[in-house]
């Protein structure tokens, strides 16, 4: 049976402060910002959309589901954000193994205290 879904059309992320969390993915994750409204905020991520979101109701306000943000270079993107004081829960380290491929991750806290990753698959000899 195939599926009746085609695609990831939005990702959601609660948060409390909408300007404060409009600024960190604006400026701190460098995202272009599609446009905002007074409880919604809506951002590109290589065509994927985020959307910020004030919690219409408490049912709503709990933390978000962990996103992997995709990274080349998981070593100078974690320098940069760290540089940017950004809350990372630890360094960048292997995850897993899949054959010649590495996966590394670095897992942060934004600035609504929801837990996002960066992660990088890199391939040794």
């Amino acid at each position: 049976m195939k599926s009746i879904i085609q695609n990831v059309g939005q990702i959601g992320i609660p948060v409390k402060d909408l300007n404060r969390g409009i600024k960190f993915y604006k400026e701190t994750l460098n995202l272009p910002l599609l446009f905002n409204t007074d409880n919604l905020a809506f951002f590109d991520c290589n065509g994927i959309r985020l959307l910020l979101s004030l919690p219409e109701t408490e049912e709503f306000a709990n933390a978000s589901s962990v996103l992997y943000f995709q990274v080349e270079d998981i070593h100078s993107s974690y320098k940069n954000l760290k540089e940017k004081d950004v809350r990372f829960i630890d360094e960048p380290h292997i995850v897993g193994k899949m054959g010649q491929t590495e996966v590394w991750m670095a897992f942060y806290k934004d600035t609504e205290d929801n837990t996002h990753a960066l992660m990088s698959e890199m391939t040794v000899n």
